[in-house]
């Protein structure tokens, strides 16, 4: 079967965990370039990619890549390539642009100009009018020092929508982006998991779902479905596949609390519908009572932020308790993202490492205190 390129898009600070689960899945050592990992694969690596990827944003299959120095340059590049034979005539062209270090800066006219380009040269081949009605075609036009990628999004909506997640609560953390965090730990499944500020459970929810083995990709569809039997058979053989490795007899101890009562509600709600109700346990809890005699447990927590919530002082006060709490589990290994610069200072411990992630373009840390014996993966 044909190989071709692909791009799969990392957010800053998280391309060593997709790298990690890209080898997992049995790609290889791969190679990052500008937040994008890099590597071959046909139709059923597509589909077994859209499936089971945890942490990386979408599955971009590369179709060229040309200089482009000036919007002739562009049009003349994107014009010539064979649309015809990725492209039906009623397809339904979104296009989107990026441009970094580079002469073409204007993101609406490089996006006028390639699409114009791709509906010229669809016109010409079959001779009508394009009406867009038909599958959705998102094409991105990424230009990095006048070099040119031109790709198309296999994904869709991005991957982070694995579909459980529909209410709406206070400053959500991304499901690929607590995919990350969890995948940063020592966590694994014969670990205890805990998280003290859970909101509407997408941390306990993503541990319990890597414990199972529950594809992320399992309940949602894909773009590229619509696009052909090959397509849409491999994305049917990948769920299967990935139904049939799933671990729902394992016995895991995964717990998420929160103060707010309609948090807990949601997140209930949202662990129902990712299968993972009846195998984790939420609470509505001060984190100030949590206790625990099971040891070697993994806790990670998003704190609140002074930026989107409470008071500064508050949130000062509120560090200061967490710490206190984190110091009676000293068998215990402790993850925090927050965007706070002090927060070791209240928290009364220095990290033994410090990441620089961002949470909805949110410049954090995350900050790792390990625990007081030796710890395992």
């Amino acid at each position: 079967m044909e190989k071709f390129n692909l791009q799969i898009p990392a957010s800053s600070g998280v391309e060593a965990s997709v790298k990690r689960e890209l080898e997992k899945l049995g790609f290889g050592k791969t190679s990052a370039v500008n937040g994008r990992i890099l590597l071959q694969g046909d139709v059923n690596d597509v589909a077994k990619l859209n499936v089971n990827l945890r942490c990386g944003e979408r599955v971009l299959w590369v179709l060229d890549t040309f200089s482009a120095t000036d919007f002739d340059q562009l049009y003349d590049n994107i014009y010539r390539f064979n649309w015809q034979d990725y492209l039906p005539k009623d397809a339904k062209i979104l296009l989107y642009a990026k441009s970094v270090k580079s002469k073409l800066g204007a993101i609406k006219p490089i996006c006028a100009v390639s699409k114009k380009a791709i509906v010229d040269k669809l016109k010409g081949h079959y001779k009508c009018d394009l009406f867009e009605e038909g599958a959705r075609f998102m094409i991105e036009v990424d230009i990095f020092e006048d070099v040119a990628t031109v790709t198309l999004d296999t994904s869709g909506d991005g991957l982070h929508k694995r579909g459980y997640r529909s209410l709406a609560y206070t400053a959500p953390l991304k499901e690929t982006l607590a995919a990350s965090l969890i995948d940063m730990s020592y966590f694994h499944p014969e670990k205890p998991f805990a998280d003290l500020f859970c909101g509407s459970g997408t941390l306990p929810i993503e541990a319990a779902m890597i414990a199972l083995n529950i594809a992320p990709g399992l309940t949602r569809t894909f773009d590229c479905t619509k696009w052909g039997e090959s397509f849409s058979k491999a994305v049917d053989l990948a769920k299967e596949e990935a139904k049939a490795s799933e671990r729902l007899d394992r016995v895991i101890n995964v717990k998420g609390f929160d103060v707010n009562e309609r948090a807990i509600s949601i997140a209930r709600y949202h662990a129902r519908r990712a299968g993972v109700e009846d195998k984790i346990h939420l609470q509505t809890a001060d984190m100030r009572t949590f206790s625990t005699k099971t040891r070697f447990g993994v806790l990670i927590s998003n704190l609140p932020y002074g930026i989107r919530i409470g008071k500064e002082q508050d949130l000062n006060l509120l560090y200061k308790d967490f710490g206190n709490v984190v110091k009676n589990l000293p068998d215990w290994n402790c993850y925090v993202l927050t965007p706070d610069k002090n927060f070791e200072r209240y928290f009364g411990q220095r990290a033994s490492k410090h990441r620089k992630l961002y949470n909805a373009n949110i410049e954090c840390c995350y900050y790792s205190f390990p625990s007081k014996t030796k710890p395992t993966k």
